[in-house]
């Protein structure tokens, strides 16, 4: 018998690009879909504020007065994002973040206002810190010329719980102080706010991508950094420790901070706990793809959905990201 000179056995028998010839077969096929209800939009509030402030490290990104507040979280509402999450800029700050934990400080008047205006249809989120509340700009108290973390999840606790006062849906404490969950679980149930959930910034690492953020929300801090508290980015092992940590403690919804440069942190998340996961796709991540885009050197649409469906592929269930409204209008399209 004849063996053919071009026996099949020669070729490819599984070729995968059946599976990519045509947009409506890797439509069909796509296994990550980005979703609007994904998203969480960052909203800055800065009190004594007349009109609407661009932000020079944030391109499109704004602080908005009080009284713009409802309006732009409607714009937000109409592309179909169901949550945001609030920074307040305080107009007054001291040494032991006073203001913080007001009832009429700014993320309080915020939130109340925002509950009277849009009920249930909108999920609102606080960040619990005192970064930008203290005249030094760290996220907890000092003492002896130190962070000291007893007193700091004391006074983070009842910012959470005047958030939770306030009407907040969800408390997200981002000072990386130990026990603070537990601190802040403990302060809500006895405050009758057992419905209100914590998100804990459980892995934050302590990274440069944050520096707009701090830009936007005068948070720099007045001496030394903050790697006593904020984990080194080094260190997976730890960050899965911080996650149980935090679970152990109450955490409703665990967080990976930033997002890109650690989606093996979320991937692993993903596989040790059933708990929601929120990645939080950082300022510094904003700009380095606005900025590039601004130059032309990359496509702002095609880049923001590459890196937002890369995080939820890692296993994110939701994303915090300052292109969230840029993505909901191109989802929606």
């Amino acid at each position: 018998m004849k063996t053919r000179k071009n026996d099949s056995s020669s070729f490819p028998a599984v070729r995968l690009r059946r599976l990519r010839k045509s947009p409506a077969i890797r439509d069909l096929l796509q296994e990550t879909r980005l979703s609007v209800k994904d998203l969480i939009a960052p909203v800055f509030v800065q009190e004594g504020l007349k009109k609407p402030e661009g932000i020079g490290s944030m391109p499109d990104i704004k602080r908005f007065p009080l009284s713009g507040l409802a309006d732009e979280v409607e714009k937000i509402s109409s592309l179909g994002i169901r949550g945001i999450i609030l920074f307040g800029i305080p107009s007054e700050k001291d040494t032991r973040a006073t203001s913080a934990f007001d009832d009429k400080g700014i993320v309080q008047k915020s939130v109340e206002t925002l509950r009277k205006q849009f009920g249930d249809k909108m999920a609102i989120i606080t960040d619990v810190c005192l970064c930008q509340y203290t005249t030094h700009g760290h996220c907890g108290i000092i003492a002896n010329g130190k962070i000291d973390n007893d007193s700091s999840i004391d006074t983070l606790a009842k910012v959470a719980v005047s958030h939770a006062r306030a009407g907040a849906d969800i408390v997200a404490p981002s000072a990386m102080m130990d026990g603070q969950v537990q601190a802040i679980r403990k302060a809500l149930d006895e405050d009758g706010q057992t419905d209100v959930a914590i998100m804990g910034y459980s892995a934050k690492q302590a990274s440069p991508l944050y520096a707009p953020f701090r830009d936007a929300a005068h948070s720099t801090p007045e001496f030394g950094d903050r790697r006593t508290y904020q984990m080194p980015f080094s260190n997976s092992r730890e960050a899965m420790r911080e996650i149980e940590t935090d679970i152990e403690e109450g955490a409703d919804i665990v967080m990976i901070k930033p997002a890109i440069p650690y989606l093996d942190l979320i991937y692993k998340a993903s596989k040790i706990t059933n708990l929601p996961i929120c990645a939080y796709s950082v300022s510094g991540e904003y700009a380095l793809i606005k900025a590039a885009a601004m130059e032309g050197w990359v496509d702002e649409n095609s880049v923001m959905t590459e890196f937002l469906t890369a995080i939820k592929r890692a296993g994110a269930d939701m994303m915090i990201t300052y292109h969230a409204t840029k993505m909901a209008h191109l989802l929606n399209e």
